[in-house]
C-alpha cells in the first residue's frame, strides 16, 4: 500500500506531548464547545493511525478520524477545501455539534480501537522513515499505543502524562537498552573558593546498565559526570528531580526524538521521575546536557546543572588520535561570589549575565598539568552568555579537528578562537619540545562586544567583567617531559556536503529575525508561547531546508552603539539534527564588531549552536529526519532565551 498524508500537526492548539520511535503523541488545550483543528499533512509509513479525542464542556467525548483520499479529506465541504487550497493547510471542520458522542472512520487501515476519556486530544500514528509494517504488527503497535493513553483520567496532570508516555516509550520501542543512567538534580555544597563551601545545584549520575565506564566524573568539580556513548546504542536515561522547582533535561546537540528533547512542556516538577529512551545516532563528537525549563533554564543552568556527552564512532576509532589521560574536556564558565562563597546571580537581561570569576570544570585559577606530547581538548562554552576569544599565550598554533558535531573532514588553523555559548570545539594542541615547569595560559582576547563590551560606561549595568573584557582562562603545565611525536592525521571523517541546489526551498528559505521587538527578545517579533506554533514555523518531515537567520540589531556599530540591546550577539542553537552553514554576511554598520571575531569562526562540518553578531546574517542548510513533533530554536544566551527568544518548530 502507497504512503498516504495524514494530519499530523496542529498550528495552534496543538502541544507535542511526546514521540518514540513508531508512536508520536501530540496533546491539545482543552476543547469547548467549538474546536477548529488547522493542521499541516505529514507522509508517514505504508500505514498510519490516528486518533482525536475531544472532551467538551459537558464531559461528553467525541473521536474523529480523518485519512485523506482521492477525493479529498473526509468531512470536509466545499468551502474548507477552498480555503484549505488557499491557505495551504489542511482545514477539518467546526464541530459545533461534536461534544456529542460519536465517531465517524474510513475504511482500513483506520481504526477506531476505543474513544479516549481525556481532557486532550491526542493523535497517534505510525511515523516513517521505518520498515514496512504489516496489517498485524500495525494493529499490535495501535492497541499498546492506545491502551497506554487511555489511562488518562479526565483531570490528568501533565506529570501523569508524562508517566504514562514514558511507558509508551517502553512499549514502542523493541530491544533492550546497552547503556542505562540514573541522574539525579539535586542541592548540594562544592568546596569552590578557600573556605566555606558553595551551595549549588548537580547532577548526580549512577550506571543501571552498561559498565561504570559510561560515566566519567569530574573529580571536585559541581558539574555532572561526562555520559559515555558509542554511535548505535540505545541509551535510557531516569531523570530524578530533587530540585525545589520544576525542571527538565535537554541533550545539547544529539538528534534524539521529541519526547526525549528536553522541551520546556515537559518539566516534571520536585520528587518527579521520567524516563526517556533513544538510539544514539550522533557521529563522534563532544555534545553536552543541561536543564531546559522555561524562564529558568539560566538560573538553573547558573547554579551548575551541566554536564558533557562523548559519543564515539567506529570512523573515529580507527584514528590514531590522543586517548584516555591525552583526551581532555574544558567546561568554560563564568559566576560571581558573594559573602560565604555563595553563588550571585545578579544579571541584567538585556546582556544576560557576566560574572567576575572564570571557572574550567568548576574551578578557578585552574591549572592542568600535562606532559610534553599532543593532547586532544574538548572545550564546551558552558557560561550563560559570556563569548571568549581565545588564544594560547606563547603563540602555540590553534589547530581544530572538531566542532559541534564531531570530527572535521580535516584540521583547520585559526589565529583565535570564536567560542559562544553552548558552542564545542576540539583541539589537537601538541605541548612537544617545551621543559618541565614551563607554563602556557590560555587567555580571552579583547573583542567589541557591541551592545554591552569593554566601552560601557561603570555602573550602566551589574557588576562582574564585560563582554569582550580580556581575560586568563587557564593555564597549563608541563609537569613531564616525554617523547611521544604522534602525529595529527590528515584526514579526520567523512561528511557529506549539502547543497542549496537540493533543498526543497532553496530559491526561498525560510527567514528568522533575532531582534529586540517592543522592549522584548524576540524572534520575528514573537516570543515563545509554551505550545504556539506558526505555519511559518512547521517544516514537513523528510525535507532538506535552507534558513536565513539574522541579527537584525538597531543603531550604528560599535561598542554601546546598538542602544538598549539593539547591538547585542545572539548563539543561535537549534534542537533536532545538525545544519551546516553556508556563508556569512555582515552589515556595513556594524562591521568593526564583526572583524573583531569573525576570523575566530569555525563553519566547517556539522553545527548545532552558530554566533550570530549585531547586523549579522547566517544561511544554513538543515535535514528534517527520522523525528517528528516539537522542537525549538532559540538564543543561547540563556538570559535572552528565559525572556522569550525561543519559538517552537513543529515537525511534522
Amino acid at each position: 500500500m502507497k504512503s498516504r498524508n495524514v494530519v499530523a500537526g496542529h498550528t495552534k492548539h496543538l502541544r507535542t506531548l511526546g514521540q518514540r520511535d513508531r508512536v508520536l503523541v501530540l496533546e491539545s488545550l482543552p476543547c469547548g464547545v467549538r474546536h477548529r483543528l488547522d493542521a499541516t499533512p505529514a507522509r508517514v509509513g505504508s500505514l498510519a493511525l490516528l486518533v482525536v479525542a475531544v472532551r467538551g464542556h459537558r464531559g461528553r467525548t467525541f473521536a474523529h478520524g480523518q485519512a485523506r483520499t482521492r477525493d479529498g479529506w473526509n468531512g470536509e465541504n466545499g468551502h474548507q477545501q477552498h480555503h484549505r487550497k488557499e491557505q495551504g493547510i489542511r482545514v477539518l471542520p467546526t464541530h459545533k455539534r461534536d461534544c456529542s458522542t460519536g465517531a465517524q472512520w474510513p475504511s482500513y487501515p483506520l481504526r477506531l480501537a476505543r474513544i479516549l476519556p481525556a481532557a486532550t486530544v491526542h493523535f497517534a500514528l505510525d511515523m516513517a522513515p521505518y520498515p514496512p509494517m504489516n496489517r498485524r504488527r500495525f494493529l499490535q503497535l495501535s492497541a499498546r499505543s492506545l491502551g497506554a493513553l487511555s489511562v488518562l483520567p479526565y483531570a490528568a496532570t501533565r506529570a501523569r502524562a508524562e508517566e504514562i508516555l514514558g511507558r509508551l516509550s517502553e512499549d514502542v520501542l523493541e530491544g533492550r537498552s546497552t547503556a542505562e543512567i540514573s541522574l539525579r538534580a539535586l542541592r548540594r555544597k562544592v568546596a569552590i573558593l578557600p573556605g566555606a563551601k558553595t551551595p549549588v545545584w548537580s547532577f548526580k549520575g549512577r550506571v543501571i546498565q552498561g559498565g561504570s565506564a559510561r560515566l566519567d566524573p569530574l573529580p571536585g568539580s559541581y558539574l555532572g559526570p561526562s555520559l559515555r556513548f558509542h554511535q548505535g546504542d540505545r541509551a535510557t536515561l531516569v531523570f530524578k528531580n530533587r530540585l525545589p522547582e520544576e525542571s527538565v533535561v535537554h541533550w545539547h546537540g544529539l538528534h534524539v526524538p521529541a519526547v526525549a528533547d528536553g522541551h520546556p512542556r515537559l518539566a516534571i516538577p520536585r520528587g518527579r521521575t521520567y524516563r526517556v529512551t533513544f538510539d544514539v545516532l550522533n557521529r563522534a563528537g563532544t555534545y553536552w546536557y543541561h536543564p531546559h525549563p522555561h524562564g529558568r533554564t539560566g538560573p538553573q543552568v547558573y547554579r551548575g546543572l551541566a554536564g558533557l556527552i562523548i559519543v564515539s564512532d567506529d570512523e573515529e576509532q580507527a584514528l590514531d588520535l590522543p586517548r584516555n589521560a591525552y583526551d581532555v574536556p574544558l567546561v568554560l564558565q563564568d559566576r560571581t561570589f558573594g559573602s560565604g562563597n555563595r553563588l550571585l546571580y545578579d544579571h541584567f537581561p538585556m546582556s544576560g549575565f557576566l560574572g567576575e570569576t572564570i571557572l574550567v570544570n568548576g574551578r578557578p585559577d585552574f591549572v592542568l598539568d600535562v606532559d610534553s606530547r599532543p593532547y586532544r581538548l574538548r572545550l564546551l562554552n558552558g557560561s550563560n552568555s559570556r563569548i571568549y576569544k581565545l588564544e594560547f599565550s606563547d603563540g602555540t598554533p590553534v589547530r581544530v579537528i572538531g566542532t559541534d558535531g564531531g570530527l572535521l573532514t580535516r584540521p583547520v588553523r585559526r589565529p583565535y578562537l570564536t567560542l559562544a555559548p553552548g558552542e564545542r570545539l576540539e583541539l589537537w594542541v601538541d605541548f612537544g619540545n617545551r621543559r618541565q615547569g614551563d607554563e602556557i595560559t590560555l587567555r580571552s582576547l579583547e573583542f567589541d562586544g557591541a551592545g554591552f563590551g569593554p566601552g560601557m560606561g561603570p555602573g550602566m549595568m551589574p557588576g562582574g567583567l564585560p563582554q569582550g573584557a580580556a581575560l586568563d582562562i587557564m593555564r597549563f603545565r608541563i609537569a613531564r617531559e616525554v617523547v611521544d611525536p604522534q602525529p595529527l592525521p590528515r584526514r579526520l571523517s567523512r561528511i557529506k556536503k549539502l547543497r542549496l541546489a537540493n533543498a526543497d526551498n532553496g530559491s526561498s528559505p525560510r527567514r528568522f529575525r533575532y531582534a529586540m521587538r517592543r522592549g522584548r527578545w524576540s524572534i520575528n517579533d514573537r516570543v515563545f508561547e509554551m505550545e504556539g506554533v506558526t505555519l511559518e514555523e512547521t517544516v514537513a518531515l523528510g525535507t532538506l531546508e535552507a534558513w536565513d537567520i539574522s541579527n537584525e540589531a538597531s543603531g550604528g556599530g560599535g561598542s554601546g552603539g546598538g542602544g538598549m540591546g539593539g547591538g547585542m550577539p545572539h548563539p543561535v542553537h537549534l534542537h533536532g539534527s545538525q545544519f551546516q552553514i553556508i556563508d556569512r554576511s555582515v552589515s556595513s554598520r556594524f562591521r568593526s564588531a564583526w572583524d573583531s571575531v569573525a576570523d575566530g569562526y569555525v563553519d566547517g562540518g556539522w553545527k548545532d549552536t552558530v554566533l550570530l553578531m549585531p547586523g549579522e546574517r547566517v544561511r544554513i542548510l538543515k535535514r528534517f529526519e527520522d523525528y517528528p513533533g516539537l522542537f525549538l530554536q532559540h538564543c543561547h544566551n540563556l538570559e535572552h532565551e528565559d525572556a522569550g527568544m525561543m519559538r517552537n518548530v513543529l515537525v511534522v
